[in-house]
Protein backbone atom coordinates (compact mmCIF):
# COMPACT_ATOMS: atom_id res chain seq x y z
CA UNK A 1 0.00 0.00 0.00
CA UNK A 2 1.34 3.45 -0.89
CA UNK A 3 0.26 6.58 0.96
CA UNK A 4 1.15 9.97 -0.59
CA UNK A 5 2.30 12.68 1.81
CA UNK A 6 0.13 15.74 1.21
CA UNK A 7 -0.02 17.83 4.40
CA UNK A 8 3.51 17.76 5.84
CA UNK A 9 5.23 20.63 4.01
CA UNK A 10 8.76 19.30 4.50
CA UNK A 11 7.85 15.95 3.01
CA UNK A 12 5.14 16.80 0.49
CA UNK A 13 5.57 14.75 -2.68
CA UNK A 14 7.11 11.77 -0.87
CA UNK A 15 5.25 8.51 -0.33
CA UNK A 16 5.05 6.01 2.54
CA UNK A 17 5.06 2.45 1.32
CA UNK A 18 3.59 -0.12 3.72
CA UNK A 19 4.52 -3.78 3.33
CA UNK A 20 2.28 -5.95 5.51
CA UNK A 21 4.20 -9.15 4.68
CA UNK A 22 7.58 -7.81 5.84
CA UNK A 23 5.96 -5.44 8.37
CA UNK A 24 8.02 -2.50 7.15
CA UNK A 25 7.40 1.12 6.23
CA UNK A 26 9.54 2.65 3.48
CA UNK A 27 9.86 6.35 2.69
CA UNK A 28 9.96 6.88 -1.07
CA UNK A 29 11.19 10.05 -2.75
CA UNK A 30 9.25 12.00 -5.39
CA UNK A 31 10.59 9.74 -8.15
CA UNK A 32 9.95 6.52 -6.19
CA UNK A 33 13.51 5.96 -4.94
CA UNK A 34 13.71 4.45 -1.42
CA UNK A 35 15.01 6.97 1.14
CA UNK A 36 14.87 4.70 4.18
CA UNK A 37 12.88 1.98 5.87
CA UNK A 38 11.86 1.03 9.37
CA UNK A 39 10.18 -1.99 10.90
CA UNK A 40 6.67 -1.74 12.28
CA UNK A 41 8.12 -2.91 15.59
CA UNK A 42 10.35 0.20 15.76
CA UNK A 43 7.40 2.48 14.91
CA UNK A 44 5.22 0.85 17.57
CA UNK A 45 8.03 1.19 20.16
CA UNK A 46 8.42 4.86 19.23
CA UNK A 47 4.68 5.52 19.54
CA UNK A 48 4.44 3.74 22.87
CA UNK A 49 7.46 5.68 24.15
CA UNK A 50 5.90 8.95 23.00
CA UNK A 51 2.71 8.17 24.89
CA UNK A 52 4.67 7.56 28.10
CA UNK A 53 6.49 10.89 27.81
CA UNK A 54 4.79 13.14 25.27
CA UNK A 55 7.39 15.88 25.87
CA UNK A 56 10.26 13.71 24.63
CA UNK A 57 11.07 13.70 20.92
CA UNK A 58 13.98 11.30 21.29
CA UNK A 59 13.91 7.77 19.95
CA UNK A 60 12.92 5.07 22.41
CA UNK A 61 16.09 3.48 23.75
CA UNK A 62 16.80 1.39 26.80
CA UNK A 63 20.51 2.30 26.83
CA UNK A 64 22.43 5.49 26.11
CA UNK A 65 24.32 5.81 22.83
CA UNK A 66 27.07 8.01 21.47
CA UNK A 67 28.95 8.71 18.25
CA UNK A 68 31.94 6.41 17.90
CA UNK A 69 33.84 5.10 14.92
CA UNK A 70 34.81 1.55 15.87
CA UNK A 71 35.64 -1.46 13.74
CA UNK A 72 32.85 -3.99 13.31
CA UNK A 73 32.81 -7.31 11.49
CA UNK A 74 29.48 -8.97 10.82
CA UNK A 75 28.39 -12.29 9.43
CA UNK A 76 25.08 -12.82 7.61
CA UNK A 77 22.92 -15.97 7.77
CA UNK A 78 24.31 -17.00 4.36
CA UNK A 79 27.86 -16.83 5.82
CA UNK A 80 29.03 -13.63 4.11
CA UNK A 81 31.58 -11.62 6.12
CA UNK A 82 31.66 -7.83 6.06
CA UNK A 83 34.07 -5.38 7.67
CA UNK A 84 32.83 -1.88 8.38
CA UNK A 85 32.78 0.95 10.90
CA UNK A 86 30.18 2.00 13.43
CA UNK A 87 28.85 5.55 13.42
CA UNK A 88 27.00 5.31 16.73
CA UNK A 89 27.17 2.74 19.46
CA UNK A 90 25.23 1.96 22.62
CA UNK A 91 24.20 -0.76 25.00
CA UNK A 92 21.21 -1.65 22.82
CA UNK A 93 22.84 -1.73 19.41
CA UNK A 94 24.97 -0.01 16.77
CA UNK A 95 24.65 1.92 13.55
CA UNK A 96 26.90 0.40 10.89
CA UNK A 97 28.01 2.52 7.95
CA UNK A 98 27.47 0.74 4.64
CA UNK A 99 26.29 1.64 1.17
CA UNK A 100 24.63 -1.79 0.98
CA UNK A 101 22.43 -2.16 4.07
CA UNK A 102 20.82 -5.54 4.58
CA UNK A 103 17.08 -6.17 4.70
CA UNK A 104 15.12 -5.32 7.83
CA UNK A 105 15.03 -8.22 10.25
CA UNK A 106 18.24 -9.83 8.95
CA UNK A 107 20.01 -11.66 11.78
CA UNK A 108 23.72 -10.93 12.19
CA UNK A 109 26.68 -12.17 14.19
CA UNK A 110 28.72 -9.15 15.29
CA UNK A 111 32.28 -8.60 16.46
CA UNK A 112 32.98 -5.09 17.78
CA UNK A 113 36.55 -3.86 18.27
CA UNK A 114 36.53 -0.93 20.71
CA UNK A 115 39.38 1.50 21.35
CA UNK A 116 39.48 0.60 25.08
CA UNK A 117 40.46 -3.01 24.32
CA UNK A 118 41.32 -3.74 20.69
CA UNK A 119 42.48 -7.27 21.55
CA UNK A 120 39.21 -8.02 23.40
CA UNK A 121 36.37 -7.77 20.86
CA UNK A 122 32.74 -7.85 21.99
CA UNK A 123 30.73 -10.59 20.31
CA UNK A 124 26.98 -10.20 19.96
CA UNK A 125 23.97 -11.26 17.93
CA UNK A 126 21.71 -8.66 16.38
CA UNK A 127 19.05 -7.91 13.80
CA UNK A 128 18.69 -5.06 11.33
CA UNK A 129 16.08 -2.76 12.93
CA UNK A 130 16.18 0.12 10.42
CA UNK A 131 18.07 1.23 7.34
CA UNK A 132 19.23 4.45 5.71
CA UNK A 133 19.98 3.41 2.10
CA UNK A 134 21.58 6.70 1.02
CA UNK A 135 23.14 9.88 2.34
CA UNK A 136 20.67 12.40 3.72
CA UNK A 137 21.58 15.97 2.87
CA UNK A 138 25.27 14.99 3.01
CA UNK A 139 25.03 14.82 6.79
CA UNK A 140 24.05 11.26 7.62
CA UNK A 141 25.93 8.23 6.35
CA UNK A 142 24.07 5.40 4.63
CA UNK A 143 23.86 2.24 6.68
CA UNK A 144 21.78 0.19 9.07
CA UNK A 145 20.77 0.28 12.69
CA UNK A 146 21.35 -3.09 14.33
CA UNK A 147 19.59 -3.96 17.58
CA UNK A 148 21.34 -6.46 19.84
CA UNK A 149 19.36 -9.65 20.37
CA UNK A 150 22.10 -11.36 22.40
CA UNK A 151 25.09 -9.80 24.13
CA UNK A 152 26.92 -10.72 27.31
CA UNK A 153 26.29 -8.56 30.34
CA UNK A 154 30.03 -7.86 30.48
CA UNK A 155 29.99 -6.70 26.83
CA UNK A 156 26.92 -4.51 27.35
CA UNK A 157 28.40 -3.00 30.53
CA UNK A 158 31.61 -2.20 28.63
CA UNK A 159 29.61 -0.43 25.90
CA UNK A 160 27.52 1.56 28.39
CA UNK A 161 30.66 2.59 30.32
CA UNK A 162 32.33 3.73 27.09
CA UNK A 163 29.25 5.72 25.99
CA UNK A 164 29.09 7.50 29.36
CA UNK A 165 32.81 8.30 29.23
CA UNK A 166 32.50 9.67 25.67
CA UNK A 167 29.53 11.83 26.63
CA UNK A 168 31.35 13.20 29.70
CA UNK A 169 34.43 13.98 27.63
CA UNK A 170 32.35 15.80 25.01
CA UNK A 171 30.64 17.87 27.71
CA UNK A 172 34.01 18.72 29.29
CA UNK A 173 33.15 17.08 32.61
Amino acid sequence: MKLPIKISLRHRGKVLGLDSEAETMTLLGPTGEPLGAVSWEAVIDFIQGSVKDARSHRAVRNYPRSRLAAKVRYLTPDHKHFDSVTCEIGGGGVFIETRQPLQLGTALELELVLPDGPTEPINAQGKVAWIRPGEEHYVFFPGMGVQFTEISEKGRARLVTMVKALDQARQGS
